[in-house]
């Protein structure tokens, strides 16, 4: 599902949501869907006192989007848009709200089989997804292994939360108050324990250079996980993953990892050379199937598209490259020439038919295709003059120069 720049911002089918949490509150969130059918759904917890609008979770959301995913990123009480006050919460609410968030999936769309957490939403999701029967799979990033580690964030006003129940504080800029209730809640949470009778598949992404949240973590989560685990390391990523090039990452690791533990793509695979291609009436953006291959094919962003695929033209050029590349590998294969690699690069674009001086046509505008070949290996100047002809010989090549009729029936 190839796009320009891996930038996935632009999916047409995001959707504000609200639910409610075990207290009645109604928590606001964003629904990323795809343009086919989800192949499982996931929720995606944020870092503390952030929100899911924040540009990590809006990144990789809809890059898991853009790969089959159907993901819910919602606000915990009391940030955001959702209703509530961030004093009166803790990190039990944080994980009744990710449970809220599951099983309102489960009521409108289906079941989430992956859970997604982001720093102390890591540590929300391991704890919750004990408790959220139809989950598979678990990824944290950038996690602490401990919710002690959050009371270093106000290490300059412990004594006074403790002496006076609460304190103001300022965090990622902004003031938050933190009551002695939050300080409770983390001492008596036993999240060692919880990790060990998980049960679930769970990969651990984690920054060596992150700085709020240090790698030693990681290595303490992996340790006391007893069950199918991985490790990836973010290399020089922040713990914010600030540069867009890095949640692209964290997207395309979880969506590889995750297809180990999750259904398979649920769709009908095409038979006997059909291709189907699937789209929404409010969208360029199209699901293309050929055999139990699935991939995306839009328009770019200047015309209107969300630039989430190659465009038609783009398939049509891929079509008759990889034909010639797949036609001179074979001749060489088939006469011992020692070819070593094939580049095919391809161009389109309308011309004048007085401008061309082979054309049947004499008038009006015709289409042309460049066709510039890089041939590769120890060839004499015949040979490669040889793969030259047998290019303009390739199946798809005949047929576009041919006669063709295109039939169309309404089924």
């Amino acid at each position: 599902m190839a796009a320009h720049r891996g930038d996935h911002e632009h999916m047409s089918r995001s959707h504000r949501v609200e639910f409610s949490n075990q207290k009645g509150l109604s928590l606001a969130g964003r629904l990323e869907l795809p343009p086919g059918e989800p192949r499982a759904f996931a929720v995606f917890a944020h870092c503390f006192t952030c929100g899911k609008d924040v540009a990590a979770a809006t990144r990789i959301s809809r890059a898991l989007a853009a790969k089959g995913f159907g993901v819910l990123r919602f606000d915990f009480t009391g940030l955001g848009n959702s209703d509530g006050d961030f004093a009166n919460e803790n990190f039990s609410s944080n994980v009744d709200d990710l449970i809220a968030a599951a099983e309102w999936l489960e009521r409108e769309h289906a079941a989430p089989k992956l859970l997604v957490g982001h720093s102390l939403g890591g540590a929300a999701v391991l704890v919750a997804g004990a408790r959220v029967e139809h989950v598979e799979a678990i990824v944290t990033i950038g996690a602490p292994s401990s919710l002690q580690h959050v009371q270093h964030l106000f290490d300059g006003s412990l004594e006074q939360i403790r002496e006076h129940g609460q304190a103001n504080v300022t965090l990622a800029g902004r003031p938050f108050t933190i009551q002695r209730q939050f300080l409770d809640d983390l001492e008596q949470q036993d999240t060692r324990g919880a990790l060990k009778q998980l049960g679930k598949a769970t990969l651990i992404l984690h920054s060596p250079q992150d700085e709020v949240v240090d790698v030693d973590h990681a290595r303490r989560l992996y340790a006391t996980l007893q069950h199918s685990k991985s490790f990836v390391s973010l290399d020089g990523a922040d713990h914010m993953l600030t540069r867009r090039e890095d949640s692209q990452y964290v997207a395309d690791v979880i969506g590889a990892w995750a297809s180990r533990y999750l259904p398979s793509v649920d769709h009908e695979d095409t038979e006997g050379g059909v291709v189907r291609v699937t789209g929404r009436g409010d969208a360029f953006v199209q699901l293309c199937t050929a055999g139990r291959h699935d991939w995306l094919a839009d328009e770019p962003l200047d015309v209107g598209g969300k630039d989430l695929g190659p465009t038609p033209y783009d398939l049509l050029l891929a079509a008759l490259g990889t034909c010639t590349s797949m036609t001179l590998g074979m001749y060489a294969r088939h006469k011992q020439l020692p070819l070593e690699r094939v580049t095919v690069e391809l161009r389109h674009d309308r011309i004048h038919a007085d401008d061309c001086d082979d054309c049947e046509s004499g008038s009006g505008k015709i289409d042309r295709i460049r066709r510039e070949l890089v041939i590769e290996g120890d060839l004499d100047d015949a040979q490669r003059q040889r793969l030259v002809e047998i290019a303009d010989r390739c199946p798809v090549h005949r047929t576009l120069e041919n006669e063709i009729k295109v039939e169309t029936t309404l089924r």
